[in-house]
């Protein structure tokens, strides 16, 4: 068994599905932290049978619209003096914006330079959400 050791300052992202984790460190840019990162694959879960799970040893700031938009059902703990004071369930976000591009070929935004794309959703259960300029729908 890996021993990783308890995190005494920090951020936990927890019930990541199994194998999504490279996925959503790549997104968030850990990579490019100087600080401790560790990503652990495939850890046995009561809850999930296997889960990913990402330990930041750092304060960082996390897009929680990019996490919620790869994997609703994360969970994100903050940790200090190896305490937990926070914890936050996602959900998919209702709008999202710079994040998603328009998959209508003829839609302005894939005609022009255009910056910060909204996109509201418009089907939870299937992930869809649609172009603030075209009303072209897009699936995750």
């Amino acid at each position: 068994m890996i021993n990783v050791s308890k995190l005494k300052k920090g951020i936990v992202i927890d019930h990541i599905k199994a194998n999504h984790g490279y996925k959503i460190f790549k997104q968030l840019g850990l990579d490019r932290i100087d600080d401790t990162v560790v990503l652990m694959r495939n850890v046995d879960s009561r809850k999930m049978g296997k889960k990913d799970l990402i330990k930041i040893e750092t304060d960082v700031h996390l897009n929680l619209d990019v996490l919620g938009l790869i994997d609703p059902d994360v969970t994100i703990n903050y940790v200090e003096n190896g305490e937990l004071v926070r914890k936050v369930r996602l959900e998919l976000p209702l709008e999202v914006t710079g994040i998603l591009t328009c998959r209508n070929p003829r839609c302005i935004t894939n005609q022009e330079h255009v910056e910060d794309i909204r996109f509201r959703l418009v089907d939870p259960e299937t992930k869809e959400y649609a172009c603030e300029y075209c009303e072209a729908r897009t699936h995750l």
